[in-house]
């Protein structure tokens, strides 16, 4: 277990340990310097939405903002949710081409964020910002 799922053990998440352990180890794959809060649950915290905040440290010295939460879901163990925040200096065309080149065009969600995805769990938002572009990238694990 990384040091995320053993501080969420540590509040109470048992449940969705393993769950929590497989998408920070993707999230955080070989960073180093990664800052991590997470939102503390008082009341019954094996039974309640578990969810954290990061900062990803990229090799370019700018930074990811990533946030997961988890929750229990019975009989079939535990549901997460992540959503990761990169701020690219190049247009939205251009980052959505050679860095999501493989997920497939979804359109607009309605007026200035193109979708690109890759299948029913997991889309990426591609937001223009100034002279660059941030993407948003949101998958559900099961």
């Amino acid at each position: 277990m990384n040091d995320i799922t053993q501080a969420a053990v540590r509040a109470g998440a048992l449940t969705c340990a393993s769950r929590i352990n497989q998408v920070t180890n993707f999230l955080i794959a070989g960073a180093q310097g990664v800052s991590t809060f997470i939102f503390p649950v008082t009341n019954n915290p094996d039974n309640q939405l578990f969810s954290l905040s990061m900062e990803i440290p990229l090799k370019d010295s700018t930074s990811a903002y990533a946030s997961a939460s988890f929750s229990s879901s019975g009989a079939n163990g535990c549901t997460g949710m992540y959503e990761t925040v990169v701020y690219w200096p190049q247009k939205c065309a251009e980052v959505s081409e050679k860095n999501f080149g493989s997920f497939k065009k979804g359109g607009t969600l309605s007026k200035n964020i193109t979708v690109r995805n890759s299948g029913e769990s997991t889309k990426i938002f591609l937001l223009p910002a100034g002279a660059g572009c941030v993407s948003i990238k949101k998958e559900i694990v099961r």
